[in-house]
């Protein structure tokens, strides 16, 4: 039986000096939509390994990173103000 894919929406805000190492990660496992915004589908353990290297890259005290779950595409709308980032295809 295939491991269940669930969609998911990652933001993160750390120091400058750690955006490129986050950049780098966040892309090995999700679509970069936005400067720091990403989306994509993600396996229990794809999402425990992206954290893993995220922990291992960012200061816990100073940085942050907010994964958003959703159920299903049909449950998530999305607006866009301005000029379309990253890329092009929505993964939701």
């Amino acid at each position: 039986m295939a491991t269940p894919l669930l969609k998911r929406g990652l933001v993160y805000d750390t120091a400058v000096e750690r955006n490129p190492a986050a950049l780098r990660t966040c892309r090995q496992y999700l679509h970069w939509v936005q400067r720091s915004v990403f989306e994509g589908d993600l396996s229990a353990a794809q999402h425990r390994s992206l954290f893993a290297a995220l922990r291992q890259q960012l200061d816990l005290s100073y940085d942050s990173v907010r994964v958003y779950r959703m159920g299903s595409p049909h449950l998530v709308e999305v607006e866009t103000l301005g000029a379309e980032l990253g890329h092009p295809d929505s993964v939701l």
